[in-house]
């Protein structure tokens, strides 16, 4: 991009990324304890945990992924966005009031390792251990998605290299959440959250403007192919051409919905369910955030879609329909404020996840095997220490590049498989055991790394289905076996719950962080 044009959208970025450190900086002098850093106090609202927990959720491959797949492979490629819609619902209907009351009677749990630990009354500590093992390592490379995401959007806008763009999310990213912690990611997110939301609508209303309507659009991307408009078809696509392709199939329409089956075991946005500060909220959290996702995920697609109709020439990485969309349709100021929502959408999910893997770190392997009471003091300057130690292997692991959308299926399914069935049968099976949640873990997370391997054995009988799918299968069938022959149930009454305290009502008794 040529000075002139990149200007602006320089000016609009600078002002964003100073915007999230002034925030980090009040969080800092919010926050007063550990548990107000790891979780902000169970005392989000409806609107910031709505907005947190799907800004969280989407990262840059709302803007780059999902526009890149619909682009290349049309609109069968949406399905996998009727799986989100579909998973998103469920997660904030059955999972979300149950974990916010359960995580608080489990010793006011900041940790799902930690909720594990006492949900089945694990004194050995081998399930936090193994939990947060888990975390620790999906998150890492989840992380690291988000650090790519950045480094291809400096260099596609500003011209600048990969590895300076990366750099520069990296840092900023590290900066606020050092300072702030939960609060200050969670608030940068109703700001981040609003923004993805009005990239999503405007753009394509935009370009369908340029387009003379829909018709036009319908017209266009059929004249380049046929199978772009068929949901049960997957054309080919090679140097920004398409071929007519073959039928999607049964097994890849199960695997693009799959990816509904991951919410259930995502730490950083069942987090957010744990911080809202009481149940109350919820069908209201869960509302707003329903109308974001139907609005932001159809929205992407769109883009998608106008990219095969509007971009003169096609272009070859699929990945850069929506930055070229931007570049080719709105004036450079315009097109600063769009870029910005793309960073807004790999931060919002970036700083989340840093946050999550630094406070395992933290509260499940630190505190764990610590003898004694640490201050919250320490703690917090562990937890400190731990979120720039994994931005930095993150970061280690960005610099080789690769697809966003490869790196966050892979991420996204071993947290699905790993967590998703335990995490379920936790809050809704009493005589779930310490067993059957091992298994489960341990099942579902080598399942996911080992699939492609096992799958490439099969020979001809190769299936290509998405990992989540056989992920999910063998750790819930592990769970429900191990669960019902090995160990003995908690002896804790936990189906008999009660509603959670409000925040406001609770006493805090951590010990205030020193400042200055």
């Amino acid at each position: 991009m040529e000075l002139q044009t990149a200007a602006p959208a320089m000016m609009v970025f600078g002002i964003f990324i100073i915007v999230m450190i002034i925030v980090g900086i009040w969080a800092y002098w919010e926050t007063d304890s550990f548990p107000e850093f790891a979780l902000g106090g169970r005392r989000l609202n409806a609107l910031v945990t709505a907005l947190s927990a799907e800004a969280s959720d989407m990262s840059g491959w709302l803007f780059i992924g999902l526009p890149g797949a619909v682009y290349a492979e049309g609109i069968g490629a949406t399905w996998i966005a009727v799986g989100l819609i579909i998973g998103t619902y469920l997660n904030w209907r059955f999972v979300a009031p149950r974990l916010r009351t359960y995580t608080e009677r489990a010793n006011d749990s900041v940790t799902l390792s930690a909720y594990l630990e006492e949900r089945f009354e694990d004194r050995s500590g081998i399930l936090r251990m193994l939990s947060a093992t888990v975390i620790v390592v999906f998150f890492t490379l989840y992380v690291a998605s988000g650090f790519v995401a950045g480094g291809v959007l400096f260099h596609q806008v500003f011209g600048v290299g990969f590895a300076f763009g990366l750099t520069v999310i990296a840092v900023v990213m590290v900066i606020y959440s050092v300072l702030g912690g939960f609060r200050a990611v969670s608030t940068t997110h109703v700001v981040q959250g609003a923004l993805m939301l009005f990239v999503a609508c405007v753009l394509p209303v935009v370009i369908i403007g340029h387009l003379d309507g829909l018709c036009a659009l319908h017209h266009a991307i059929a004249d380049k192919s046929p199978a772009l408009l068929d949901l049960g078809a997957k054309p080919g696509f090679a140097d920004g051409r398409w071929s007519a392709g073959e039928p999607l199939g049964f097994v890849a329409v199960t695997s693009l919905l799959a990816w509904g089956l991951g919410y259930f075991g995502q730490p950083h946005i069942l987090a957010r369910f744990m911080a809202i500060r009481s149940t109350h909220d919820i069908p209201l959290a869960r509302r707003i955030a329903m109308g974001w996702v139907v609005l932001s995920l159809t929205g992407a697609s769109l883009v998608g879609l106008l990219g095969i109709a509007a971009l003169r020439p096609s272009v070859g990485d699929q990945e850069m329909v929506f930055i070229e969309l931007v570049k080719q349709s709105v004036n450079p100021w315009f097109a600063g404020v769009l870029y910005v929502g793309v960073l807004a959408a790999i931060k919002s999910t970036a700083d989340s996840q840093l946050l999550v893997t630094a406070t395992s770190i933290t509260e499940d392997f630190f505190r764990a095997l610590r003898k004694g009471r640490a201050s919250d003091a320490t703690l917090v300057t562990v937890t400190h220490t731990a979120l720039v130690g994994v931005a930095l292997v993150a970061y280690t692991i960005a610099l080789s590049g690769g697809s966003v959308l490869d790196i966050v299926a892979h991420a996204w399914a071993g947290f699905g498989a790993a967590f998703g069935p335990v995490f379920l049968l936790s809050l809704y099976w009493p005589r779930m055991t310490k067993a059957g949640a091992t298994a489960g873990i341990v099942t579902g997370a080598l399942t996911v790394i080992l699939w492609k391997h096992i799958d490439s054995l099969l020979g001809p009988l190769r299936t290509g289905i998405y990992e989540m799918v056989p992920g999910v299968l063998a750790a819930t069938a592990a769970a429900l076996l191990f669960g019902t022959f090995v160990g003995r149930p908690p002896r804790r009454d936990w189906k008999s719950a009660a509603p959670d305290r409000a925040t406001a009502a609770r006493k805090h008794t951590t010990e205030p962080l020193r400042r200055g």
